[in-house]
């Protein structure tokens, strides 16, 4: 019988770490090497599977991994060597852990011999990012290389899916061991129990569904992650249930759905948020009840019971007391809830719904007359407006960055599609649209990717703008540029008696920074040249960046203030100065 030298080669660690990542099926990696990763960036010229793209900065591979993750609902990995390069991980892997997306973080250490002795450039990565993964491991010897890394990913994207970082000594990565994939292989991981029709919980579930009649389903992040987008439309549509979105629930269920209402919250639609708090009956799928989503927990909903279904136990009764949980995988939950319940045909709910749309709307800007200002909401509109028009709406991922513009995105771009919005949900990390992008376009390179980014959150990562040039990637920029950072100013303006401290920020001319890295721009200041520059950008087939200079102190409407009920919402003033036309003059 041959022994296992024979069956199976003798690998450095580095080769081992390159074979199990190909294994897994990676096939890109964003990193930037340095010392104690370079026998890992050595041993990469004999993977000519792997394509790595070289960063800017450390944490714009982190935000890289997590906007392919997201675009592709595949695992994104990234790596950095040790000390700074690990700890510029940080911010991403934080992004990462707040929206639940599936990651894996390859660090350089200092060889263990060192360890504990700050060594130059030696930092404790694992201590550090313990908060903020889902689990990370510490690999002092070449022949646990393996199984680490394959129980990294089935850790990242097993239950509720999060980043794992693998810290690999240098010691471990120079060193040699028999490489097998397959004895590699963890153990067949259930993170919980399959719920039973039978069980107490259905039961409690079916009546309470049964009896409601003001049901409202919150559609979360959740029914992407799970894949249950057919099984909650299909749950919908048998018990004519509304539907209303979280910010990363967006794209789960197409806008144009007839039960569609919106994203809730606190920039949510009025008319969302009200049947909210009028609902007798809540379906939180997939969602955690953030505060950005439910105001003030006294007066959330009040009257309204509520069923979880949830795969994080953790996150059952944590802000909103639920009278039933049902812990386990969306799309198995729901496919066991279905054929037990009768079919409603009561649209009653609905067409109360839909009657008070028209006395909640406010003043909408995109439907008034040119009065010679360009408005966010006009950009994000138009944007959508021609993807629509060209047939490419769920071939469209746009990734935005985090502010006001991120706010607009979510009302005026009308999402069909899942994993069509790449945003920063939890973390509201600023620089993340640029570096994420990227991302989402190495792994969907056949659909068009924007950026919608504003000036303040665009200059974090611009860097990254010679990534997208070295890789030759056709991703279209569109800079929303109001010389404020421009939440932060509606803040002071509303609650701080209009104090803008360090609210207004000098940017570079932005249409010169891209042509300094070879990336075609144009300026717009005009609602006419919107659409036309729109369209030059998508059809271009190259990376183009437009620098959009809207109206400075436009504001987010609705919004409800710090404290504030669901449905106490501040709308938009009746007479806004910033919205007169000549007429109204």
């Amino acid at each position: 019988m041959a022994n296992k030298s024979q069956q199976h080669p003798t690998l450095t660690g580095a080769e081992i770490l390159w074979a199990t990542l190909a294994g897994e099926g990676t096939t890109t990696v964003f990193g930037y090497p340095g010392g104690a990763i370079l026998p890992i960036y050595d041993a990469l010229r004999k993977f000519p599977t792997i394509h790595h793209v070289l960063v800017r900065h450390e944490q714009g591979a982190a935000h890289m991994a997590d906007g392919y993750a997201r675009a592709s609902g595949r695992p994104g990995v990234c790596m950095a060597t040790s000390g700074p390069g690990a700890t510029n991980l940080v911010t991403g892997l934080a992004t990462a852990m707040l929206d639940s997306i599936p990651m894996v973080a390859i660090t350089g250490q200092v060889s263990s011999k060192v360890l504990g002795s700050d060594a130059f450039q030696e930092v404790d990565i694992t201590g550090i990012t313990l908060p903020i993964t889902k689990h990370n491991f510490l690999v002092t010897r070449a022949e646990d290389i393996a199984p680490a890394v394959r129980l990294a990913f089935q850790i990242a994207t097993s239950g509720r899916p999060g980043p794992v970082l693998v810290d690999i000594t240098k010691d471990a990565q120079q060193a040699t061991a028999i490489f097998s994939f397959e004895a590699a292989k963890p153990e067949t991981y259930r993170p919980h129990p399959m719920l039973r029709a039978e069980s107490s919980s259905i039961r409690e579930a079916i009546e309470l569904i049964k009896q409601s009649k003001k049901p409202v389903i919150l559609a979360g992040h959740g029914i992407v992650e799970s894949g249950a987008e057919r099984e909650v439309i299909a749950f919908a549509e048998a018990q004519q249930i509304p539907i209303a979105s979280t910010l990363l629930g967006l794209g789960a269920i197409p806008a144009a759905h007839p039960l569609s209402l919106g994203m809730m919250g606190m920039h949510g639609e009025s008319w969302v948020n009200n049947a909210i708090q009028e609902a007798d009956l809540l379906l939180a799928f997939g969602m955690r009840f953030d505060d950005r989503v439910t105001g003030n927990l006294a007066s959330y909903a009040p009257t309204a019971k509520k069923i979880h279904i949830e795969i994080d136990p953790s996150e059952i009764n944590k802000n909103v007391r639920v009278d039933v949980a049902l812990i386990g995988d969306l799309k198995e939950v729901l496919q066991l809830l279905l054929p037990l319940l009768p079919k409603n045909t009561d649209t009653s709910w609905l067409r109360e719904i839909n009657a008070s749309k028209g006395s909640a709307a406010v003043r909408d800007i995109i439907n008034l007359p040119d009065n010679g200002h360009l408005y966010a909401a006009h950009v994000i509109h138009d944007i959508w407006r021609e993807a629509q028009a060209a047939g490419r709406l769920e071939d469209t991922i746009i990734v935005t960055d985090v502010g006001q513009h991120q706010m607009w995105e979510a009302q005026y771009f009308k999402h069909e599609a899942p994993r069509s919005l790449v945003t920063s949900g939890g973390l509201g990390t600023m620089g993340f649209a640029l570096p994420a992008a990227i991302g989402a376009k190495a792994a969907c390179p056949d659909k068009d990717v924007w950026v919608i980014a504003g000036d303040g959150g665009f200059q974090m990562t611009a860097a990254e703008l010679s990534t997208i040039v070295q890789e030759g990637l056709a991703i279209n920029i569109a800079v929303i540029n109001n010389g404020f950072l421009g939440m932060v100013r509606q803040w002071q303006e509303t609650f701080y008696e209009k104090n803008y401290s360090a609210s207004p920020i000098l940017s570079p001319d932005f249409v010169m920074l891209a042509a300094a890295h070879g990336i075609a721009a144009a300026n717009v200041s005009k609602r006419t040249d919107v659409t036309p520059t729109v369209t030059k950008a998508r059809t271009s087939g190259k990376a183009f960046l437009i620098n959009f200079q809207v109206e400075k102190e436009d504001g987010v409407y609705p919004m409800i203030a710090p404290g504030a009920a669901l449905h106490e919402m501040v709308r938009r003033p009746q007479h806004d100065p910033l919205l007169e036309t000549a007429e109204d003059k």
